[in-house]
């Protein structure tokens, strides 16, 4: 007699609301998972609290500054609430905060021009325009006409300007007030200085953590430098000032929430360097997030062979919410971060991980009366560990060609020296199209990247086209 065969288990069925709508079990996670990702994630961007600040303390062309704790808070506030309806909206588990290499145009190319309010208003008018390209598709057409090689220069070229910045404001490098050569090392070629040797130490720090791939080593590197450095200064005083005082817990600062001006001073600045502004903030905002979330899907094993991801058109849509928050709020661009890998990794798969590290974002801004406690030697000392960590992209690039040789060069140094990422991106671009053009690969440009490539040359001639149309 045979015995019926045994049924087929039955497929595990999520066992709660949460489940289901975030899709944890579907995705192969667990909810215990999804908590500890989440969490590491967090870890790995808590920095960006302490780092906006630093690099948004740039006077504007009033001479002008972003108190230090509004612009903490209000990181910290952005983060959290871009962050959870990042995860609600679109279930994946990429987490937002200020953009590193936005932050940095704002602070180093654009309020030379104008007041940080009007810098912000640029960012919302950003903003306004992503969304408008992502919910009609135009996003992704754009995105896919301009060359990887290009794509990943501009990252490598942020990073160098990242590093460069924090070199130079840790004292390591500075200005030797003569033509030849411009920069030098330390005070008259020494670094031997408590301060320098402050950033020295920290950065070693950080760069051992980072290759021993421990969670966090960036914010592990910041405090262990600021401990380091009051220790130092207790015994052996140097001026160091921590500018701290009171409690570590307090209500956030948001006075800087809707300090935003449309009322610029065409007096000042020039409608052709406004929207050329507007113009390197969108590439710049508009490339790293698609980059990045095109990376993120492909390691959570959440894209296709083509690279798309679930719910792509939401992800792009709530990228562009996320400039037009930060802009409102005074704290930069909100973009997706490339450091959720490390929640990723964690086995996080799903928006409830990234839920779980807006909640804990939120609850920073009670603490950022501590950011104020980061010297800047420290705070410099990751700049350059970010920097670094940005280089690596360019390992990507083959530059076996000198037709992608040559933009990528120009893309990556001129950042760096003429202080200025929008310089970077042009020199790239129009180099792409004239070399390739002039070379019998001109079919290969794309209609788009002319369009872009004319806009640059615009940029590069504003001197003579604001003289003859008197803007």
């Amino acid at each position: 007699m045979t015995t019926a065969p045994s049924p087929a288990p039955a497929a595990t069925e999520p066992a709660s609301a949460l489940d289901r709508f975030f899709e944890i079990t579907k995705r192969g996670s667990t909810i215990g998972t999804e908590i500890r990702g989440g969490l590491v994630t967090f870890v790995t961007m808590a920095y960006i609290v302490i780092l906006n600040p630093v690099i948004l303390a740039t006077p504007d062309v009033n001479g002008d500054t972003l108190a230090g704790p509004a612009v903490a808070a209000a990181t910290a506030l952005t983060a959290g609430v871009m962050t959870i309806l990042f995860g609600l909206v679109t279930r994946l588990p990429f987490a937002f905060a200020a953009g590193l290499g936005i932050n940095a145009f704002l602070a180093f190319s654009v309020v030379g021009s104008v007041t940080w309010p009007e810098a912000m208003a640029l960012v919302m008018i950003n903003g306004v325009i992503i969304v408008l390209l992502a919910a009609t598709g135009l996003r992704k057409l754009i995105f896919d006409a301009v060359p990887v090689q290009l794509k990943l220069a501009i990252t490598v070229g942020i990073g160098l300007f990242i590093a460069f910045i924090g070199f130079v404001n840790s004292g390591f490098v500075s200005s030797t007030l003569n033509p030849s050569p411009p920069v030098g090392l330390g005070v008259d070629g020494s670094v031997a200085s408590v301060e320098t040797l402050l950033f020295v130490l920290t950065l070693l720090i950080g760069g051992v953590l980072i290759a021993l791939r421990v969670k966090g080593a960036i914010l592990i590197a910041l405090v262990g430098g600021t401990v380091l450095a009051a220790v130092v200064n207790l015994i052996w005083p140097f001026g160091l000032d921590f500018g701290f005082t009171g409690s570590i817990v307090s209500l956030p600062d948001l006075s800087l929430v809707g300090n935003v001006s449309f009322g610029f001073d065409l007096t000042k600045v020039s409608v052709v360097a406004l929207v050329m502004f507007v113009f390197t903030l969108l590439f710049s905002n508009f490339f790293d997030a698609m980059g990045t979330m095109t990376g993120l899907a492909k390691e959570a094993d959440l894209a296709d062979e083509k690279g798309d991801f679930p719910r792509i058109k939401s992800a792009l849509i709530v990228e562009g919410v996320g400039a037009i928050a930060g802009g409102g709020t005074s704290s930069s661009s909100a973009t997706v971060f490339v450091e959720s890998g490390a929640g990723i990794g964690e086995g996080a798969r799903t928006g409830f991980a990234t839920t779980i590290t807006g909640v804990l974002f939120l609850l920073a801004m009670f603490f950022t009366p501590l950011t104020s406690l980061v010297p800047g030697q420290v705070a410099a000392a990751a700049l350059v560990l970010v920097g670094a960590m940005m280089l690596s992209q360019i390992k990507n690039i083959d530059l076996s060609d000198f037709r992608v040789l040559l933009p990528v060069f120009l893309t990556v140094t001129v950042m760096p020296m003429t202080y200025s990422i929008a310089n970077g991106i042009g020199a790239g671009f129009v180099s792409w199209i004239v070399v390739n053009a002039l070379s019998g690969r001109a079919k290969t440009i794309h209609p788009l990247l002319w369009v872009v490539g004319v806009g640059f040359v615009l940029f590069f001639a504003r001197g003579p086209i604001e003289a003859l149309f008197g803007v």
